[in-house]
């Protein structure tokens, strides 16, 4: 009587457990399909991000290599006049001795002389003014003066002008180049590293212009925007989180933070021109200004941050703090903010690094400026490594945009070290918790 029960039941299990299988592959095709979708989402990715460097590596990577001639220079008294040495045409002086060198003679309109102007840099002649200012013993003899050629003879020299484009298409003539070949070849000009791109701030001249100044004025303002940004933003997070009460009132704010978030970041430059420049008279592109308008802009992502690492932190550590004679305050900053730090730390660290890459917001408030020097207080005229590769990348000289590429390269090793410190004091205070 058992086998007659079972027998009859056996064949309704097959459909049951052909079904189940069905679902199961099912299941396990939508899982692997959904791997897929996401490996492919992370290699385009990759791809993308691969050209994207590559391809500013490619354009910048020349600037970090420049090429370099000595030569001998004869101060003539005879055109030197010790009352006036201001007013001295020490470019000329240079010329006169590459002329020399090069065994050339110039003609009674300066054409000669101009070409040879056209490859070496001015620096030549302010290194001469300064020699003599110094020491005017100096005067009808003859030194040596290091410098840089000038921006198209150091991209003749890079391969960037080409002896085969037309020379009604390129700014150097064949004479011209005759004569950067002839130096090539007698060693007097000498490829090295571009150490003047890192201790130079801008300037006119491409061959002279560097990073310093930008990267002394995104330090200052990024101290301004950490000053202000960082405590009142984790101070707000708490209070918001851990003591406000829950109304209307917490609720529209809460809402208004994250609006705020998502505001296109000119906004807060406009807000900066009207409320720190126009009403507070703060003084215009210096890294004073700049710090206060990205605080603001920093503000809401620092509390976003910090809200929701505190919220992170298990229920039972404020409820064990409470339940040993603990108050609220001693709850939460002994116990739950220590805990909430790390990623507090990231939050605050990653807000910095994104602020560090704006250049809408410093636009309005005028930190767009030629600054050829690097900021000597908060409330000096600067520019800043974004606003610095604008300024060049729209500059005429061709010579510019491989400075651009290369301050990018700088401005991104400056957001990776801040990623990196901000893994690194993650995980360290992750194991001393």
């Amino acid at each position: 009587m058992t086998d007659a029960a079972i027998t009859p039941g056996a064949p309704a299990s097959r459909p049951a457990l052909s079904a189940r299988d069905a679902l199961l592959k099912k299941r396990h095709r939508s899982e692997k399909l959904f791997r897929a979708q996401g490996i492919a989402a992370i290699v385009v990715a990759m791809i993308f991000l691969v050209v994207l460097v590559g391809r500013i590596v490619v354009q910048g990577y020349s600037t970090f290599e420049t090429h370099t001639l000595t030569v001998p220079v004869y101060l003539n008294p005879e055109r030197i006049d010790v009352t006036a040495l201001e007013g001295v045409n020490y470019d000329y002086i240079v010329a006169e001795a590459m002329m020399k060198k090069l065994g050339v003679q110039d003609d009674d309109l300066g054409t000669t002389s101009g070409k040879i102007m056209d490859l070496t840099s001015r620096d030549f002649g302010n290194q001469l003014l300064q020699m003599v200012k110094k020491d005017h013993s100096l005067i009808g003899k003859t030194v040596n003066v290091t410098g840089s050629v000038k921006a198209d003879a150091d991209l003749y020299y890079k391969g960037e002008i080409e002896r085969a484009t037309a020379e009604g298409d390129r700014k150097l003539d064949n004479q011209q180049l005759d004569w950067l070949d002839r130096l090539k070849a007698d060693g007097t000009v000498k490829t090295g590293f571009n150490t003047k791109f890192f201790t130079n701030s801008d300037s006119t001249e491409p061959e002279q212009a560097g990073v310093w100044g930008a990267v002394i004025g995104s330090a200052m303002m990024l101290v301004i925007t950490a000053m202000i940004a960082i405590p009142v933003g984790v101070m707000a997070a708490v209070y918001l989180e851990e003591f406000a009460p829950k109304n209307r009132w917490t609720d529209i704010i809460e809402v208004n933070i994250n609006n705020l978030a998502a505001v296109p970041s000119i906004v807060y430059g406009l807000l900066g021109l009207a409320l720190f420049i126009n009403w507070l008279h703060v003084p215009r592109g210096s890294p004073l200004v700049g710090g206060l308008v990205l605080a603001l802009m920093a503000l809401p992502t620092v509390i976003i941050a910090t809200r929701s690492s505190l919220k992170a932190v298990p229920p039972s550590i404020r409820e064990a703090a409470l339940g040993v004679g603990a108050s609220k305050a001693q709850t939460v900053f002994h116990h739950v903010l220590p805990l909430a730090l790390p990623g507090v730390m990231t939050g605050a660290i990653l807000s910095l690094a994104h602020a560090l890459g704006e250049t809408a917001p410093l636009l309005m408030i005028g930190m767009v400026a030629f600054v050829p020097g690097a900021p000597e207080s908060f409330t000096s005229s600067a520019t800043v490594l974004p606003v610095q590769v604008f300024i060049w990348e729209n500059a005429s000289e061709r010579a510019f945009h491989e400075r651009t590429a290369a301050a990018i390269i700088v401005l991104l090793v400056f957001m990776i070290v801040m990623n990196a410190a901000a893994v690194i004091l993650r995980r360290r205070f992750e194991r001393r918790w």
